[in-house]
């Protein structure tokens, strides 16, 4: 079963690539996601990696968790399910259909 985890305080100048090399050290690498602002398409210093099992994941925190690349120590976990954000408004006040004039 593939296992998402977390890799966090990256240098800004890390690529998909160098991950994937470096987690490939681990075990089967099935995807890399280095995030990037929106905006500015510049990265925010921290990825998901997806893992192809659960033992290539656990050997991937014990050899990189705390490893110094580019001069920061990684955080590496596994990654937390995605929370709402709660993107809808209808709950959060009056509606605008709702007032009197």
């Amino acid at each position: 079963m593939e296992v998402k985890l977390y890799v966090g305080n990256m240098s800004y100048d890390t690529t998909d690539e160098q991950l994937r090399t470096m987690f490939t050290e681990a075990g089967q690498v099935v995807s890399v996601d280095v995030i990037k602002d929106r905006d500015t398409g510049t990265p925010k210093g921290f990825a998901f990696i997806t893992m192809g099992s659960q033992d290539d994941a656990t050997k991937a925190i014990t050899m990189f968790n705390s490893k110094e690349v580019g001069g920061r120590p990684l955080t590496v976990n596994t990654a937390k399910p995605r929370e709402d954000r709660g993107g809808s408004r209808s709950n959060n006040g009056p509606s605008h259909g709702n007032r009197r004039y």
